[in-house]
């Protein structure tokens, strides 16, 4: 400001500079009241208080969208997990399905024999090959 009150052009650099300064915050979309400032010699307060006013303003913006984005990636980040355990919990679950199911055909296959059935007659019944079943038999002769 000294520089500026020591010229004898005063005025017009007021003018120029107060008009540069107003403008080039418009363009960058501040909400910034200045059309009451008209000089920075004489409005500096008023210029320095509604910048101090922007930054806070603009600090408080990054800060909300720094936890707006905290969030969304704290929900991906969820979802995925979410995802991968449902995932791995289908797995598990149905790998345990498939095991319990194998069991009750050995024991089905076991009882068809002990009733009396020809593996003939069980390998068309259970649906499984003759070498399937020559593996249940084993199994069987184990325990």
């Amino acid at each position: 400001m000294a520089i500026i009150q020591a010229d004898p052009n005063k005025e017009r650099i007021d003018r120029v500079i107060t008009r540069w300064i107003k403008r080039h915050l418009n363009r960058l979309s501040a909400e910034v009241n200045l059309e009451q400032l008209n000089s920075l010699i004489e409005d500096k307060d008023m210029l320095a208080e509604n910048l101090e006013n922007l930054v806070k303003k603009e600090r408080l913006q990054g800060i909300e969208q720094g936890i707006q984005q905290g969030i969304q990636q704290g929900i991906q980040q969820g979802i995925q997990q979410g995802i991968q355990q449902g995932i791995q919990q289908g797995y598990q679950k149905a790998q345990a399905e498939v095991e319990a199911a194998e069991k009750r055909m050995i024991r089905t296959v076991i009882n068809m024999l002990q009733a009396g059935l020809s593996d003939d007659q069980v390998v068309a019944i259970a649906d499984i090959t003759p070498e399937e079943l020559k593996a249940i038999k084993a199994q069987q002769s184990q325990h």
